[in-house]
């Protein structure tokens, strides 16, 4: 992973030292709110329902144990004993008061971590393939391409006060895992018949109260010309994107307004001012990025693990957690291993100091001391041999971590809904354990296969609804909270917004309905149908009439 050299360390201890004083001079009176509010969200500071929230940057969701370590440290002096892991492979605390928030940054410095630009108008954390590096069906591993535009975003002078906040995702992989469609600018990487290594461009892409699907700008994108590419993006975004009103001014608003065609053609009218200039790529600088992301010392190993397959044959419990929790590696005899936050009872996402602790300990155990934070609020041990997963596997049970249900109805993409978030219609965390509760038999949900069930508190769509196959969304009707569902959304390779399923429903309703809409599925399911091929071959109808039967 990257690891900061000294002028690094020294911008992000500067910067600890900038916000120590404005916070001083806010507490004291001399900024006002107006005044305070963009110092305090370019260092990654909310101000939620009960008290601030900080959001750390974990850039491209790539951790060491040794800084896991750090924000078990955090949880337990500054915070209330526990971290949320995000959507966007960060970590936020929830009850840090204000005046100790500079102590907190000075502590994540001391491990190369800061809470710059993961908030505000400016571009964000730089998110990818949670498996990147070491996935069997990995084309090109997409990190150093990650670290690259990390260090190309960060205190960008151009792009400090965008019209809105920006996001942008990277996949290098033959699978989608990077939900680059929805994202404001979207990165292939791809190989083209001469075996060059590009980019495909998609622009546009975004959820909230106007969800769309990116369109493609360029096929291919040379990698010598991505950051002068970006760059002729930002500064037509800049330019024409809309600052009077922050409900429309996301770059999708733009694309659509001038059509993604228009849009591509201004974006290579300002790339004549950038191609070929400093900001262009050359070997040396991408071999020097790229050296921090070497192959750990793997072992020679012949293939799958003799052992580990006689224990998948003979204990049920492990043979559950292998089919879920544990993936293919790209080097023989490896595996890597998905820790679930999703228990029952627990808040998506949600790890405890302690837990925060035990994962660090099984990092440096199992996996080359390194960790990975997942779009779907998990964490991954990319590199654990397949002869010590049994090992692994007794370790996380009794640390909470091996819940056999990755990919599953019960592996709920949530976000802290009303609970926390000022911003929030209706609570989302509550839904979310009732649905758990519902379908809690493990053999009944394996039977079910895969299906992304996302739950958002609000339109702003932090739980990522709107491409859930089956998405969940808080409303306000009246003062009541009340959950509308919309079916068929997909955040992978064919990117799709979910459809509405109809009139919303109570919270106390919701089990039932997520209950009639797996019924019709298992019913109407051909042998090979995973939830989401069955819903695009019989559609919404089937679906309705079930759900609203009842209730007509």
């Amino acid at each position: 992973m990257y690891i900061y050299d000294e002028y690094d360390q020294r911008i992000v201890e500067d910067r600890v030292k900038q916000f120590r004083d404005q916070t001083r001079r806010y507490l004291a009176g001399e900024l006002s709110d107006p005044e305070f509010l963009p110092l305090r969200l370019q260092n990654g500071l909310y101000i939620q329902r009960y008290a601030p929230m900080l959001r750390i940057a974990i850039p491209y969701g790539l951790i060491s144990s040794r800084q896991m370590r750090k924000l078990a440290f955090i949880a337990r002096e500054y915070d209330k004993g526990y971290a949320h892991f995000s959507t966007r492979q960060n970590v936020q605390f929830n009850w840090p008061s204000l005046e100790e928030v500079p102590d907190i940054l000075a502590h994540l410095a001391e491990v190369q971590m800061h809470a710059i630009q993961t908030s505000g108008n400016c571009i964000r954390n730089t998110t990818t393939d949670q498996f990147a590096g070491v996935a069997a069906d990995e084309i090109v591993d997409p990190r150093p391409w990650c670290e690259v535009i990390r260090q190309w975003s960060t205190f960008h002078p151009e792009f400090a006060f965008l019209p809105r906040k920006f996001k942008i995702a990277v996949n290098g992989a033959e699978a989608d895992r990077a939900a680059i469609g929805v994202h404001d600018i979207g990165l292939n990487v791809v190989k083209n018949d001469a075996g060059e290594v590009g980019f495909r461009v998609l622009v546009g892409g975004g959820l909230g109260r106007t969800p769309m699907v990116g369109s493609e700008i360029r096929a291919f994108l040379p990698w010598q010309h991505l950051l002068t590419y970006l760059d002729a993006i930002l500064r037509v975004y800049n330019r024409y994107g809309r600052r009077d009103n922050k409900y429309k001014a996301r770059i999708k608003i733009l694309v659509k307004a001038l059509t993604p065609a228009a849009f591509a053609e201004k974006v290579e009218a300002e790339w004549v001012h950038t191609k070929d200039g400093p900001a262009t790529l050359t070997q040396d600088e991408f071999e020097r990025v790229s050296a921090h992301f070497t192959a750990p010392a793997y072992a020679q190993l012949d293939g799958d693990d003799a052992t580990y397959l006689a224990m998948r044959e003979s204990d049920k419990g492990f043979n559950n957690w292998a089919m879920r929790n544990v993936h293919a590696h790209k080097v023989p005899g490896y595996a890597a291993v998905t820790l679930s936050l999703k228990p029952t009872a627990v808040a998506p996402g949600d790890a405890t100091d302690k837990q925060l602790e035990a994962a660090a300990d099984l990092a440096d155990q199992f996996s080359f001391g390194e960790l990975r934070v997942t779009h779907q609020q998990n964490l991954v041990l990319a590199d654990v041999r397949q002869s010590e997963l049994y090992s692994l596997w007794q370790v996380c049970r009794d640390q909470g971590f091996a819940t056999p249900n990755i990919g599953l109805l019960t592996d709920i993409i949530c976000c802290p809904g009303g609970d926390f978030c000022s911003l929030a219609n209706a609570k989302s965390i509550p839904i979310a354990e009732a649905i758990q509760r519902t379908f809690d038999d493990l053999d009944y949900l394996h039977d079910i296969g895969d299906v992304d069930l996302n739950i958002s508190g609000c339109m702003n769509a932090c739980g990522h609804h709107h491409v859930g196959h089956i998405g969940v969304l808080g409303v306000d009707k009246k003062g009541a909270e009340f959950y509308q569902v919309s079916l068929g959304g997909n955040s992978g390779r064919n990117a799709a917004i979910g459809q509405i399923l109809g009139p919303s429903f109570a919270a106390d309703q919701m089990p039932g309905v997520i209950q009639k809409v797996v019924d019709v599925y298992v019913e109407q399911r051909t042998a090979e149908e995973q939830f989401i091929d069955t819903f695009q071959r019989i559609g919404m109808d089937p679906f309705k009439e079930r759900v609203y039967a009842a209730n007509n």
